[in-house]
């Protein structure tokens, strides 16, 4: 009896190894807290930078997190010090995934000598499978992003042979939704995006497409979390499952807490708090396009021509794309500050963005639709403005303004430019409009799934006991 109680408290070692990206490794942090939590031990590999500059995680996980510090291999092209996408240039890219497979020997005598029972990785990693397999470990790919985009990508023999196939895939075959789609679904690229797909499916200077590394590594897996749940898009879960024949288990959407002790004393959040406090209730639209899309000098003229046509008050956090080594400053046209001013603030420094999004004061989010940040705008039910520039972005955009909950910046097909107008109206649309009153009314509806703590909570706890059980029953 006292044995079958043991086996079924056995504590687990997991893992987890995300891609190199901040906006890959906070969800794996976040994910490692919640297994934690329930005791099992947690080793979380990274390179020494990147674990140098995570935020600092709370006493109580001293004993069940450690990170393990695997340095990069040098790798021409890849500047100095550079250990994460924020550090470089989107072209530069390539090399951070050349270098990071160049960590294959010193992860491997980490598995070999510490013997865990899961790694739940990344699609960067596609050497990891073979590793894993011969040392007994069992496997997870972790998709930090939604489950239309894997969906998109077709089954992992579709993704795999486009390294090898003598007929790539072609433009087209990125603008109109794939065949393998059994329902109805707006999600296809427009043309301007669809260049960033055909150059993901393409062999680059680590001698393997990005698709190929996805491809393998969801070959090689037991099974597919994904931050994504039944209640939101659900049917496309049940495709994932049926595309590539594992099981799929979604993290549901693991809504961020908004900390509100640490910054009530941070200047910052003064300043910006008291400025807020000063505006009507969902009147402002705060504008923040995340830290690694690089907006040119004529697209931030645009939009902030937009902005200023709108008549909305507004919060646009304007800072230089991590990785950017351009010296000279943002420039915003001339005068527009002192137009604007009392109106509109352009702040140039980090900002605590979900503080913010729960100001009552906040109406409306114009984002560049990053999964986490549309996760965000919609937990606290503001309706969004959408300008997406890639990877998933333009296919988030296409099914949230599908659902009714935001707004496409209209832009030219071609290029991906967009003029002020299509701001200024797709702002009032969204934000004061009454033809735009439904999908105010559709977001705050929206925000009782996507910050539900207690349901997202729920698909945690089911996926812990999946990891716990697939090893008992192994």
């Amino acid at each position: 009896m006292a044995n079958g109680d043991e086996n079924n408290t056995k504590k687990l070692h997991i893992v987890m190894f995300p891609w190199l990206a901040f906006g890959h490794i906070i969800p794996f942090l976040e994910l490692s807290k919640f297994i934690a939590r329930k005791g099992h031990k947690i080793s979380f590999i990274s390179t020494p930078r990147n674990i140098d500059r995570l935020p600092k995680i709370p006493s109580e996980f001293s004993n069940s997190i450690t990170f393990v510090k695997i340095p990069l291999a040098k790798v021409d092209g890849l500047p100095k010090d550079a250990e994460a996408t924020m550090d470089i240039t989107s072209e530069e890219i390539i090399y951070l995934k050349k270098a990071m497979d160049g960590m294959e020997n010193e992860v491997t005598n980490f598995l070999e000598n510490n013997c865990p029972d899961w790694i739940i990785q990344d699609f960067a990693q596609y050497w990891l499978a073979p590793i894993s397999t011969r040392l007994g470990i069992s496997r997870i790919f972790y998709s930090i992003i939604n489950a239309w985009f894997l969906s998109f990508l077709g089954s992992f023999e579709n993704m795999i042979n486009t390294n090898n196939c003598t007929s790539p895939p072609k433009l087209e075959d990125f603008l109109v939704p794939p065949r393998w789609i059994p329902f109805e679904t707006k999600a296809a690229y427009r043309l301007h995006e669809a260049r960033w797909m055909v150059e993901s499916s393409q062999k680059n200077v680590s001698g393997v497409s990005d698709m190929y590394r996805n491809g393998v590594t969801i070959e090689g897996a037991d099974a597919i979390i994904i931050r994504h749940c039944h209640e939101f898009e659900g049917q496309w879960l049940k495709l994932l499952e049926d595309l590539h024949h594992m099981p799929v288990l979604p993290t549901g959407l693991m809504p961020p807490i908004v900390e509100t002790s640490s910054d009530e004393k941070n200047e910052f959040w003064i300043s910006i708090k008291e400025w807020l406090d000063e505006k009507p209730k969902g009147s402002v639209v705060y504008v923040a396009l995340g830290s690694e899309v690089t907006v040119g000098q004529s697209e931030i003229n645009e939009l902030a021509s937009g902005l200023e046509l709108s008549w909305s008050p507004f919060f646009w956090v304007l800072r230089k794309p991590s990785g950017s080594r351009n010296k000279d400053p943002i420039e915003l046209p001339d005068g527009f500050e002192e137009r604007t001013k009392g109106r509109g603030i352009v702040w140039k420094s980090w900002v605590p963005q979900l503080k913010i999004l729960s100001h009552e004061s906040i109406g409306g989010f114009l984002t560049h639709c990053g999964w986490s940040s549309i996760i965000e705008g919609l937990m606290f039910g503001h309706s969004l403005i959408m300008l997406p520039f890639l990877v998933d972005q333009g296919l988030n955009a296409r099914i949230i303004e599908d659902k009714g909950v935001g707004i496409e910046v209209p832009r030219n097909e071609e290029d991906g430019s967009y003029t002020s107008n299509s701001v200024a109206n797709s702002v009032k649309l969204a934000m004061v409009n009454n033809d735009g009153k439904l999908i105010r009314e559709k977001a705050k509806e929206l925000s009782s799934i996507f910050s539900n703590k207690e349901l997202h909570d729920k698909y945690i706890e089911n996926l812990i006991n999946f990891l716990e059980d697939y090893k008992k029953n192994q």
